[in-house]
């Protein structure tokens, strides 16, 4: 699981919150986050597998949502493989995790362990909370014809410059002046759980604003291209809504405990004593989040697999398949054509207009595949006899 207080557990002098969650059952913790990220893990991986039986789609250009989508899979299995391997050294190792709450101890390499896996899980997670920004403001872009496969370089420098960015500067304002004597106060910890957080917050506030704009957009543009609004169509920008929906339904689902969580052991920070009776209730709702969010983190990645595809079988075809060239089928349209030349000039310059008059109404058609990538629903062989597959 993906939370700041991993990192703060590393210094010796950590809070009497963070204290308590780390120490409650870490044997069954453990054991919860390497179950839910094993089966996270393969789930995803064969879910990204090519299946038998299923068409290779031709696409007229590479799709940047389609790379987005995949970077955020990339990013859930790498952090969910960082979640393993943690959980792993803790319950294969637990001398060796026990010399971190050593102060001024000399053996550094448990406090760097500890540090090195909290910061790897917490930089992918965010990574892939920037990737779904990206991706939402990203098909906000292509409904409005302005992103094309360039922009990913864009999306990467961003995503990639303020996850480390953010995690550099939290990890340096919590472990000042040093590891193995960190402050203790709220003013150090609470830059750090900002910068957590603010990627989190951001996909939870700024996504579902992109997300219905995209959707009014796209009916905009399916009313506009026919000038009628078709019950194919009508069905198409519903199956995209829904998209959209599920994938923040299953952003909420994995994460809203987290914060949760985190509201829970501020309170308990604030409070003199949190052993107190009075605060048995909060803190038993503290730790139950605590082992919710150890079910919910890494099972992310599966499950958003499932908001992008649905559920794509186990039949894996790990055999290559061979793509048709681009420049073949252009050579042989090509040769058809001038096989049978038109008899009279007229005709190529109507052939011409048409040519011209479609250009829109192809860029349309490539904007709203984009969104709708991915899709194979029962629906779908419906949607693809829409005018808006026509073009393709």
């Amino acid at each position: 699981m993906a939370s700041p207080r991993l990192e703060t557990y590393c210094c010796p002098n950590r809070d009497a919150a963070t204290q308590l969650v780390m120490d409650f059952q870490p044997e069954v913790f453990c054991g919860v986050c390497i179950g839910s990220a094993s089966v996270s893990l393969l789930l995803t991986i064969l879910q990204l597998l090519p299946k038998k039986g299923q068409s290779l789609r031709k696409m007229p250009k590479a799709s940047s949502s389609s790379t987005i989508l995949l970077l955020i899979s990339i990013c859930d299995i790498l952090g969910g493989l960082g979640v393993i391997v943690r959980s792993s050294i803790w319950l294969g190792f637990p001398g060796f995790i026990a010399n971190i709450s050593v102060v001024n101890g000399t053996d550094v390499w448990p406090s760097a362990f500890c540090v090195g896996s909290a910061m790897w899980i917490q930089l992918l997670y965010s990574a892939g909370f920037w990737w779904l920004f990206c991706y939402a403001v990203d098909s906000y872009l292509v409904v409005r014809r302005s992103a094309g496969l360039s922009t990913i370089v864009l999306y990467h420098m961003m995503t990639w410059g303020l996850a480390v960015m953010l995690c550099v500067e939290g990890i340096a304002l919590l472990y000042y002046p040093s590891l193995s004597s960190c402050e203790k106060g709220l003013e150090h910890a609470i830059p750090h759980y900002i910068t957590t957080y603010v990627p989190l917050l951001l996909v939870l506030v700024v996504n579902p604003i992109l997300f219905r704009r995209t959707v009014s957009a796209v009916a905009s543009l399916l009313k506009g291209r026919q000038g009628i609004y078709t019950e194919n169509e009508r069905r198409l920008g519903t199956e995209i809504q829904i998209r959209f929906f599920k994938i923040m339904l299953v952003f909420v689902i994995c994460w809203s405990s987290n914060i949760i969580n985190e509201i829970l052991l501020f309170y308990l920070e604030m409070q003199p004593d949190i052993n107190e009776m009075i605060l048995k209730n909060i803190r038993s709702a503290a730790l139950i989040t605590w082992i919710i969010m150890g079910v919910l983190n890494p099972m992310q990645g599966f499950l958003f697999t499932l908001a992008f595809d649905g559920w794509t079988g186990c039949r894996v075809d790990l055999k290559r398949r061979k793509r048709e060239i681009p420049w073949e089928s252009m050579s042989s349209s090509t040769a058809g054509e001038n096989a049978y030349p038109s008899p009279v000039n007229y005709q190529s310059n109507i052939h011409d207009s048409k040519k011209a008059s479609s250009t829109d109404s192809q860029q349309t058609d490539e904007a709203i595949g984009m969104l709708s990538e991915g899709n194979t629903s029962g629906d779908d062989r419906l949607t693809r006899s829409s005018p808006i597959y026509q073009g393709w």
